[in-house]
C-alpha cells in the first residue's frame, strides 16, 4: 500500500474524510488478521528497496497488492507487479499484462472495437500537440486523463460542447494531470458496474448502478471526483450505488457475457470491474475497465459480492486464494 494509506489500528478519533483515506486498507488489514493471517504492512512510494528486504526478511506466502501507483504515477502500478513476478512472490489481484492493458483508456477501447464491443467514439489529444477534433467526434464530449483512474480531473466542467471548450479541458488535464486527454461521446443513460471474479473460470457478480436522486439543474449524471470520494457530498445530492435488480433477464445475460469477453480479451485475472452505460435508446458502452478496484466494505465490489452470498471475510479470503493458484499453475 502506499505509505500515506497505512491504517492506525483503531479509526477511533479521526474524522470521516480521514478515514475514508484508508478505509479500504484498514478493511483488508483488519479482516486478514480476524482471518487468522500473520500480516505486515509494507508502504511504498518511489523505491522497491523496501519490498525487497520484506519479501527476503519477513518471506510472505503472498502479497496482498493494494498498491495504486509508484513514483506518485498510476501508470507504474504495474511495475511493481512485474518486481514481485521476478522475485517469484505469488501476489493478489490482476497480473502486470491486465493492468498495461486496462490503464490505457484508448488502447482497452481499441482492442474491444476491433472484436465488435460497442465503446464510445473518441479522440486523444496527446500534451504538445494541437487539439483538433477529427470528423464525426461530435458534441457533447467527456474530456478525461488517458490514464488516470478514480475520476481523477473530472468534474462537471469534464462536459464539451464546443471547439473552445475542448481545447479548454484538454489544457486543464494536460496541466492538472500530468498526462495526455481523451475526449469521448458522452453517452446520455444509466451507469452499470460488473464485478467478476476469477483468474481462468470468472464468476460474474451482481450488477449494481450508481444512483443520482439529486441533481443539480443543468448538470449532468456523472462519476466526478466528488461523486467517487466525498461523502458528504454524496449524502447531500443522494448518490448511492445499488444493486441493478430491475434488468431484464436479456440485458442481464448481455452485460454478463459482454463482461466476461471484456476480461478475457484485455487480460484481466483475479477481480475487477467493468463500468458501462445503458443509452436511452438501450445500447450498453464499455467505458473503462477496473483491475483491483476498491474492495472496501462500503464499496460496491464488496456490497454486490456480498449479495452473491459471500462475506466480506470470505471475499477477502478468496481474493488471496486465487492468487495462490495462478502462482502454482491452478485455474
Amino acid at each position: 500500500m502506499h505509505p500515506t494509506t497505512v491504517p492506525p489500528d483503531s479509526p477511533r478519533g479521526y474524522s470521516e474524510r480521514e478515514r475514508y483515506e484508508w478505509k479500504t486498507e484498514y478493511d483488508v488489514l483488519t479482516t486478514l488478521r480476524q482471518l487468522g493471517h500473520d500480516v505486515k504492512p509494507l508502504g511504498v512510494a518511489d523505491e522497491l528497496t523496501p519490498v525487497r528486504k520484506a519479501i527476503e526478511e519477513w518471506k510472505p506466502e503472498i502479497v496482498f497488492n493494494l498498491l495504486e501507483e509508484f513514483l506518485g504515477q498510476q501508470e507504474f502500478d504495474h511495475h511493481v507487479v512485474s518486481f514481485l513476478e521476478l522475485m517469484q512472490v505469488p501476489y493478489t489481484g490482476c497480473h502486470p499484462r491486465g493492468l498495461v492493458l486496462s490503464r490505457d483508456k484508448a488502447l482497452s477501447k481499441k482492442l474491444l472495437a476491433y472484436h465488435h464491443l460497442l465503446v464510445p467514439k473518441f479522440a486523444v489529444f496527446p500534451r504538445g500537440r494541437r487539439v483538433y477534433r477529427p470528423k464525426g467526434l461530435d458534441f457533447p464530449l467527456i474530456v478525461k486523463s488517458l490514464i488516470h483512474e478514480a475520476s481523477l480531473g473530472i468534474s462537471q466542467a469534464s462536459i464539451v460542447e464546443s471547439d473552445e471548450k475542448l481545447r479548454d479541458r484538454v489544457a486543464f488535464i494536460h496541466q492538472r494531470n500530468k498526462t495526455d486527454a481523451i475526449a469521448e461521446q458522452y453517452i446520455e443513460g444509466r451507469e452499470f458496474y460488473a464485478g467478476m471474479i476469477g483468474n481462468v473460470r470468472l464468476e460474474m457478480l451482481p450488477v449494481w448502478e450508481l444512483i443520482f436522486e439529486k441533481m443539480l439543474p443543468g448538470t449532468v449524471p456523472i462519476a466526478t471526483a466528488h461523486v467517487k470520494h466525498d461523502p458528504a457530498y454524496q449524502r447531500r445530492r443522494g448518490i448511492y450505488q445499488q444493486h441493478a435488480d430491475d434488468l431484464t433477464t436479456t440485458l442481464r445475460d448481455h452485460i454478463i457475457k459482454t463482461s466476461k469477453r471484456i476480461a478475457r480479451i484485455l487480460d484481466l485475472d483475479g477481480y475487477c470491474r467493468i463500468d458501462y452505460r445503458l443509452s436511452v435508446d438501450g445500447k450498453l458502452y464499455f467505458l473503462e475497465a477496473n483491475p483491483n478496484p476498491d474492495i472496501a466494505k462500503s464499496e460496491e465490489f464488496a456490497s454486490a459480492s456480498e449479495v452473491a452470498g459471500m462475506t466480506y471475510p470470505q471475499l477477502i479470503q478468496r481474493i488471496l486464494r486465487l492468487g495462490l493458484r495462478r502462482a502454482a499453475g491452478g485455474p
